[in-house]
This record gives C-alpha cells, structure tokens and sequence, in this order.
C-alpha cells in the first residue's frame, strides 16, 4: 500500500488522517467541510443531498437528522445503518476534496472501543465495506493512541517502554477506555475495555449551568426538546469551551472564557451565551448528575481507575499514556497519580488527534511487520539455523557432559556401592541393574535438569552470536533495534528466561531426549554385561590376599572374578574394603568417563540422534524468532524513534 488513512469515527465528533508511507513521516490531519475534528452527524435534506458535520445540526432543509449513534452500535440495530449514512459521507467528502483518488493503492485503518468482541468487530467492518471504502481493518482505539504515542518523538516513549506495562486510558465523549498494553500486546482488563463515562457528561453540565444562566431559559429547553440536532450542536461547542478552558486553567480563571451561539430554530434566532469560570468548572468535576446515578464525574472516573488496577492480574502499569480532548486536564492527571503513584503519565500535544494518527500509523506498520515477518521467514526456510546449531552441536554434548559426569559419580554410583557395603545389595553381579535405574532416575529429576539449563543457555548465547549475523541486516532493512530479533536479549546469565511466552520455549524437557542419550552412554561405561565396569578392573585389589591368589591358579583370572561377582560375601569382608577405596576410582575414572562420552557422542553425531537434537532445537529458535519479530509491531516503521 502506498496510503494509509486512520478515521477515527467517534460518538461526538471524529477525524480523519492520512500518511503516504513514501513522502510523509507524520499523517495528516484532513479536513472534511473545513474542520480537522467534525461532528458525527448526518443529514439528509428534502432534495435527497447527505450533509455531514457541524451543518447536519442546523440546515433548514434537513428532512432526516441523526447524531451520537456509535454508542448504541452494540445494542441498537439502527445505528449501523446511521454509521453507514455518516461514514459515506465522509467518502463523499474525501472524494470531492481529491484527499481520496479511486483506483489508489490505500487501505483504511478505523477505530473501535477496546472493549468490543470481534463479532463486533467484524460487523463493524463490514459496514464500511458495504459503504464502498478500500480495504478497511479495525483496530482499538487504545492501542492506535500507544501507536501514536510511540511515533510521537516529544514523547520519547520509544522500544524500550514497549517491554513494560502501559495502561491507555482514552476519555472519549460517552466512553472512557482502559486498555492493558503488556510487551506491545493488549491485555483484556475485568472492566470490559470501555466505561460508559465520557467528556459528554461536562459537556451536559456546562450546557445546562449557561441555558439557567440565559434570558430564555424555558424558550432554549423546548428547543432541545425538538431538535436533538441543535442541542448536540450546542453539546459541541461546550465541548470545544470546555478543552479551552482546561488547556490552560490559570490563565481563563481570570479572563472571560466565553462563546455566543445563535440558534436559529424559530422564526427569530435566539442567542445562548456558553460561559466557564472557576466555579462552573468545579460543577464539571465534582457535580452529581441523575445519569451517573447521583454521582460526580471524578467519583465515577475514580471507581473506573481502581476498577481497573484491580483488573490488571500482572504488572502495575509503569507508563499512564492519555488521549482524548478531556485528557488536556490537569485535574485527570492528578487522578492518575493517586491510583497509580509509581507510574509516569503522559498525553499528546493534540490528545484530540492521537487515535486518528495511531490509525493511520497502524496501516503502514501492518505493511512493514508483513514484509519484516516475510524475511524472518525466508530466513527459517533456509537451512541456516539448522547449519548453525550442526556446526556447534559438540560443544553442546560436550558442555552437557561435563555438567552430569561428576554429579552421577557422587550421587548415583558412590551410594550404590555403599548399598553393597552395607549388605542392601546382596551381590556384586546385582549393581548393573540397581545402576542402570539409578542414573536413568536421576537423569531425569529436576536437579538434573535445572542443572542442565545453565549449560544449554551458555549454548545458546554461542548459537545467538552466530544467527545475529543474519538477523541483523533485516533489522537494519526494516529500522528495528538489533536486539528485537537477539535470542541474547531473550536469556539471563544463569537461565533460560525467554520475555515472550517465555513458559515453555527452550524447556529443558524439550531436550529430555539428549538427557536419554546420555544415560545410555554413561550406562555403557559404568556398567559392564559381566559386572560393574566400575570396579571391575581393580577386583584383585579389592579382595587381595591367599585366597584370591588360589582362587585365580584354580579357576583362572576370569573364572575368579565371575566367581566373585555371584559370591555372597560376608558383611564383614565388605566392611574391608575401605569406602575411600572406592572414592579414589571414582576420580581416577572421571576424565576417562567423560573422554568415552565424547567419542561415543561424536561417534552418533550424524546418527537419528544427532538428526533430531539438530532438528528440534533450530524449530525451537525459529520459533521463537516469530515470537520476537510479533514484538517489534508497535515501533516498526519510524527510524527516528531509535535514535
């Protein structure tokens, strides 16, 4: 795609932006009949004509007039066919102005509450394809604000933030959003996504405060009571005073902040005068209205942020990212802080804009991440990581190898060859089999394994140098920090601890089977067909004297130690021999342990074995490849932010 539009379509008023993904690095915020924010209304005149915008409230020749209808998207089956009236007219508009050429290679990125299924969704979707627009998707409002915010180089949130807990909070003008953005992934909060609080409830007050204060109080009343169009148009400009006023409070404290509007309704147009002070902006915040059930906007505002700390199962949130006009407010900041005191709050310079631009964002991002994801792939098909991990592998049986040998030793074979002293194992010719189960028991415990983790990640840090020469120059292509893609960025020194869906990925059961290999070959060596190869060659220094001495005349050297074997020797002759004794061979054999794992590795390297261990960890690392390259959605796209 070359275009990306982001139309933020909102309960009062929306926006539409656009980015050219070759000439622009900002969208731009268009303008539909001369107004960058509009109102979401619609008309249609006598004459058959759609109007949209501020006119729709109060064109004379308006036979139909509708307004506020995304809100009741979810339970009102009319309001689609209200949505789709408005969003062609918004096509119309973007048409007739030439900020929309039909037959251009665009796609449209259009919001929605964070707290809609993706049944919703879908449905909403739809609305805009049956209305004629180039491919649309739809993406949450909340996460094109973090979008937004992220590109936003004032703000300097960057890649790093990305790997900690944000909460957007998106103050629309009927809705309130709450979005839990962990690693660059949304996290559904227990409110839902969104709560039915929104600017629209100041801007009812503040309405309501200046139609008591006019000339004609009863005379403006009835007004509204016929022309729902009207009082929304008036709802509007209280809005637009009252994000004036908020923009800078010290200042309008002591000057006049004020807006006249002539509603021309009757026959003679009457005047209302739409005034903000000190005290009437207290109202705004702290007025119990009958549609919040008796309570203030900071009361219900308050219960929504507890409500959604409460929600976040995982990390507290350390940035507070707000959008929407009411976010301009000193008093929600400060709202902020007392429900979450550790975390940093930030808004845009034009929070009215942010989810239209994030939009827009979203759409080239989609573009990048497809062909970002597309060479991660090439990058899998090859046979590099498979060649990789063969090329390093030895290091890996040798690393393992030397982890286990000397721990078998101590806490396997040593304790079985007390358990003869001891009189337990009856036999010599018993302790292969008693052996054989032991190390293949303990092979296979935790200890074992959490042993063999240190080694596997020293590995694979080897394995992350070498790989990083290939993904390197795709983060490069792509303007992605190198160590999005490091399986380095992913491990701790002494653990495999891997930041997305870390659980499971490189789990040392994963590699159980090498811990298999691995018991067969130490059984080999400790464990003899005739008897304990352990002991088996040091027997006449074990049992030296007389009668070992006839027992070999007699029956020869082998007959003598077979004999042995099957002998039931008294506890006390076993006592003879000294457990150092023992101790001794076991480090006297150690090197020569490990020395035969080596070969007997080396030897099975291109064997099935091999084959699979190779196999099965180069899917592992692809794997998490994918898992990494999903990470680097937000930031994608705008070098600057990296720099």
């Amino acid at each position: 795609m070359n275009k990306y539009y982001g139309f933020d379509l909102g309960d009062a008023e929306s926006a539409v932006t656009r980015l050219n993904r070759h000439e622009q690095i900002v969208p731009e915020v268009l303008s539909i009949r001369e107004m960058k924010s509009f109102i979401t209304a619609y008309a249609l005149l006598k004459n058959g004509d759609l109007l949209i915008g501020e006119g729709a409230c109060y064109d004379p020749d308006a036979a139909v007039r509708k307004i506020r209808f995304k809100s009741r998207f979810l339970y009102d089956s009319a309001a689609a066919k209200d949505i789709r009236s408005f969003a062609a007219g918004v096509l119309g508009e973007l048409y007739l102005n030439g900020d929309l050429i039909k037959g251009d290679d665009c796609s449209f990125y259009v919001g929605c509450p964070a707290g809609w299924d993706k049944a919703a969704r879908e449905e909403y979707r739809e609305i805009f394809e049956r209305t004629g627009y180039p491919p649309t998707k739809i993406i949450s409002e909340s996460r094109a604000a973090l979008v937004s915010a992220c590109q936003s180089k004032h703000l300097q949130v960057g890649y790093d933030i990305l790997s900690k807990p944000v909460l957007v909070v998106d103050i629309g003008s009927s809705t309130t959003d709450f979005a839990y953005i962990m690693g660059g992934r949304e996290v559904e909060l227990k409110t839902g996504g969104e709560v039915y609080l929104g600017g629209g409830i100041m801007d009812e007050i503040l309405l309501e405060e200046s139609v008591s204060a006019s000339s004609d109080p009863k005379k403006i009343r009835k007004i509204f009571s016929e022309s729902e169009a009207w009082k929304s148009y008036c709802e509007f400009a209280c809005r637009k005073l009252k994000e004036k006023y908020f923009s800078d409070e010290e200042y309008w404290k002591k000057n006049d902040c004020q807006q006249t509007i002539t509603i021309r309704y009757t026959r003679l147009p009457v005047r209302l005068t739409l005034r903000l002070d000190e005290y009437t902006a207290d109202k705004l915040l702290n007025k119990g209205v009958e549609r919040l059930g008796g309570k203030s906007f900071k009361e219900v505002f308050m219960e929504s942020l507890y409500q959604a700390k409460e929600g976040i199962t995982e990390k507290q949130p350390e940035l507070i990212f707000l959008t929407g006009g009411v976010s301009k407010m000193p008093a929600v900041k400060k709202w902020c802080r007392e429900v979450f005191e550790d975390a940093v709050i930030i808004s845009g310079s034009e929070p009215e804009f942010s989810v239209a631009r994030g939009l827009a964002y979203c759409g080239k991002i989609d573009d990048e991440l497809k062909e970002f994801k597309e060479e991660i792939e090439r990058l899998k098909e090859s046979s590099t990581v498979e060649k990789i991990v063969g090329d390093n592998i030895l290091s890996l049986y040798r690393n393992a190898v030397d982890t286990f040998v000397d721990p078998i030793l101590e806490n396997v074979a040593l304790p079985v060859i007390e358990q003869w002293r001891n009189g337990t194992i009856e036999r010599l010719d018993m302790i292969d089999g008693i052996m054989q189960k032991e190390i293949d028991a303990y092979l296979h415990t935790e200890e074992a394994r959490k042993m063999l983790m240190k080694p596997v990640a020293s590995w694979l840090k080897t394995i992350s140098y070498a790989l990083e020469e290939h993904t390197m120059p795709i983060c490069v292509r792509h303007n992605v920090p190198y160590s999005a893609l490091s399986l380095n960025s992913y491990l701790t020194m002494s653990d495999i601890d891997f930041r997305v869906d870390t659980k499971d990925l490189f789990a040392v059961n994963e590699i159980t089977w090498m811990i298999d290999t691995i018991v067969s070959v130490v059984i080999g060596l400790l464990c003899g067909g005739s008897g304990i190869a352990l002991i088996y060659n040091g027997l006449p220094g074990i049992f030296a004297g007389a009668v070992i001495s006839l027992l070999v005349l007699a029956l020869g050297k082998d007959k003598m130690q077979e004999a042995i074997l099957a002998a039931r020797i008294p506890g006390p002759v076993r006592k003879l021999v000294p457990k150092s004794y023992f101790e001794v061979r076991m480090n006297r054999i150690s090197q020569e342990v490990r020395d035969s794992l080596y070969a007997n590795l080396e030897t099975e390297k291109n064997d099935e074995i091999a084959e699979r261990i190779v196999r099965e960890i180069s899917e592992q690392i692809e794997t998490c490849l994918t898992k990494m390259a999903e990470v680097v959605e937000i930031p994608l796209g705008d070098r600057n932010i990296y720099q």
